[in-house]
C-alpha cells in the first residue's frame, strides 16, 4: 500500500479548492450527508463534524483510500462517519435517505452518466441538496495539459470514460442533472490553484503515478530520467515562496436540488 503521504497528497494538491466546496455545503446539524468518492475522507470528516449527531455515509470504490479515511476518522474521534465500498452508479444506497450529496472531484468517471446520477438522486429526498466540484474543459485547464505533456500525455492511454473533464461542458452537464431529476442548476466559476506545495519530491512521485501502467513498462531508465527532469522544471518553473509549486485551473462548483417529483 502507498504510504500515508501518497494518498494524503490529492488533499494538498486541492486544498485551494476545498475551501470553496466546504463554503457551499451549507450542511446542518442532524443532516444525513453522502459524500461520493470520498477518497481518504477529508470532506466527509468536515461534513460529520458540521452535520454531528447526523450521519455521514462516505462512498468510494478505493479500499486503499477507504482504509486510510477510516484511520484518520477513527484519529479524530468521529463516530457519526460510515465508509463503504462501492460504485455511486450502481451503490444500493436506502431510498430518499440524504438531506445532501456531496463530491470534490468524484463523479466525472462513470461509464453511464445518467445512470449514476438517477441513482444518487434516488438516495436523496425530495428538496435535498447536491453540491459539487468538477473540473471544466480540458483546454481551460492548463495544469493538466503541461502534466500530460511532460508525462508523455498517459492520458492517451486511459479507458474512455476516465475523463476528468468530461463534466466541463456546464450546458450538458445541466442537461444531464435534470435528466437525473434535479433541478435549481447553477455553476459557479471557480479559478484557484492546484498546489503541489514547497517539497517537491512528494510532488513529482505524486505526479509521475499519473501515468498509466503501460507506459510505465515500456519505459527506459532514460525516458524515466527524463520525464523527472521535465516535471521538475515544470514545478520550479511555477514555483514561488509564498504557494510553493501551483498550476492553474479552472472548475466548476455545481450546486442543485433533488425535485420533488
Amino acid at each position: 500500500m502507498p504510504g500515508p503521504s501518497t494518498l494524503d497528497f490529492y488533499d494538498v494538491e486541492l486544498r485551494a479548492h476545498h475551501e470553496r466546496l466546504r463554503a457551499a455545503y451549507g450542511i446542518k446539524s442532524g443532516d444525513q450527508v453522502l459524500d461520493i468518492g470520498c477518497g481518504t475522507g477529508l470532506t466527509t470528516r468536515e461534513a460529520a463534524r458540521a452535520a454531528a449527531p447526523g450521519p455521514v455515509v462516505g462512498v468510494d470504490v478505493s479500499e486503499k483510500m477507504l482504509h486510510r479515511a477510516r484511520e484518520l476518522s477513527a484519529d479524530e474521534g468521529l463516530d457519526n462517519i460510515r465508509y463503504e465500498l462501492g460504485d455511486a452508479q450502481v451503490h444500493p444506497f436506502e431510498a430518499a435517505s440524504f438531506d445532501v450529496a456531496i463530491s470534490r472531484f468524484g463523479t466525472m468517471f462513470f461509464p453511464d452518466p445518467p445512470v449514476a446520477f438517477a441513482n444518487i438522486a434516488t438516495a436523496l429526498r425530495p428538496g435535498a441538496r447536491l453540491v459539487l466540484l468538477v473540473w471544466q474543459r480540458r483546454e481551460h485547464n492548463e495544469w493538466m495539459r503541461a502534466i500530460n505533456a511532460a508525462l508523455g500525455d498517459p492520458a492517451q492511454a486511459a479507458p474512455p470514460h476516465f475523463d476528468p473533464f468530461s463534466l466541463g461542458d456546464a450546458e450538458a452537464t445541466e442537461r444531464l442533472l435534470e435528466g437525473a431529476g434535479f433541478e435549481d442548476i447553477r455553476f459557479e466559476d471557480v479559478r484557484e490553484p492546484v498546489l503541489y506545495g514547497h517539497d517537491l519530491e512528494p510532488a513529482l512521485a505524486f505526479l509521475r503515478g499519473l501515468q498509466s501502467a503501460a507506459v510505465l513498462e515500456n519505459q527506459t531508465d532514460e525516458e524515466a530520467a527524463r520525464i523527472d527532469e521535465r516535471l521538475r522544471e515544470l514545478l520550479t518553473t511555477n514555483y514561488t515562496d509564498d504557494r510553493g509549486a501551483a498550476l492553474d485551473s479552472r472548475s466548476w462548483l455545481v450546486t442543485a436540488s433533488r425535485s420533488p417529483n
